[in-house]
């Protein structure tokens, strides 16, 4: 489904009845990473994916996508489907957007699943790293894309998940130079949020990969320590939702119901 969101198409898709449920994909993802977990989900939830700026199907707004701006779209369409409250799951880039919109929606949060993400701003390294990946997509935009991809499975998954990583470089070729640099961009200047992992009136869950190189391990479990977030770890990297499909799902359906 397509929303004319500030001059520029926002496609998002809802599935399935219940109580309202968020799926917001990460950084060089679009909606269609959810598509194993929306058929699963809508059995019991309202399910609603969306591409967001400058991913998959909806366009760009400008060269600096912040979290905020990403949230601002993700609330235009839960007001166009007239959705009061929602649980949010996000991953990666998609987690970051999710405490953006806990923020500035606070009495619209259920519950969120953060997968394979973070509350915590980024490092100086961590800035500086997006500087050099700004720089490399733009002189070789399919070398930075494809190495991209790889590097999100632990090294001893990518030969089984090869054909994965595959479909994945080919969707992420399609997201377009501009939101690629401007999620970049936004990431880099997003907000330390982790204050919500303490105070958050509703629950919140932590999916970490003990081999993610993205978002490593001893730097980001921490953040849960004196709060009431619950911290889940998986044995592989940044991509729970394909190296460690079942048990997430179960997971996370199990949280849900506490929401």
């Amino acid at each position: 489904m397509l929303l004319n969101y500030k001059n520029i198409d926002l496609t998002y898709s809802e599935t399935g009845k219940g109580t309202a449920l968020v799926l917001l994909h990460g950084f060089l993802e679009n909606s269609t990473m959810w598509n194993f977990f929306v058929a699963e989900y809508a059995k019991k939830y309202r399910v609603i994916t969306i591409d967001l700026l400058g991913h998959g199907e909806t366009g760009c707004l400008g060269y600096v996508h912040t979290m905020e701006d990403m949230a601002d779209a993700v609330q235009a369409v839960l007001a166009e489907l007239r959705i009061r409250k929602a649980i949010f799951m996000g991953h990666s880039m998609g987690g970051y957007v999710a405490l953006a919109f806990a923020e500035l929606y606070p009495d619209m949060v259920k519950g969120i699943v953060l997968q394979n993400s973070s509350a915590l701003a980024d490092s100086d390294e961590r800035k500086a790293n997006r500087d050099r990946a700004i720089k490399a997509v733009k002189q070789n935009y399919t070398a930075f894309v494809r190495m991209s991809i790889a590097n999100l499975f632990s090294e001893d998954n990518r030969e089984q998940y090869a054909a994965e990583i595959e479909d994945l470089r080919d969707q992420a070729v399609k997201t377009p130079l501009q939101g690629i640099i401007a999620a970049l961009e936004g990431m880099k200047v997003r907000k330390d949020r982790e204050v919500l992992l303490h105070f958050a009136p509703y629950p919140i869950l932590l999916v970490l990969g003990e081999k993610d190189q993205s978002l490593i391990y001893a730097e980001h479990a921490p953040q849960v320590e004196g709060t009431a977030t619950k911290l889940v770890t998986y044995p592989y990297g940044h991509m729970s939702h394909i190296e460690s499909r079942d048990p997430l799902l179960k997971e996370t359906l199990e949280f849900f119901k506490g929401c």
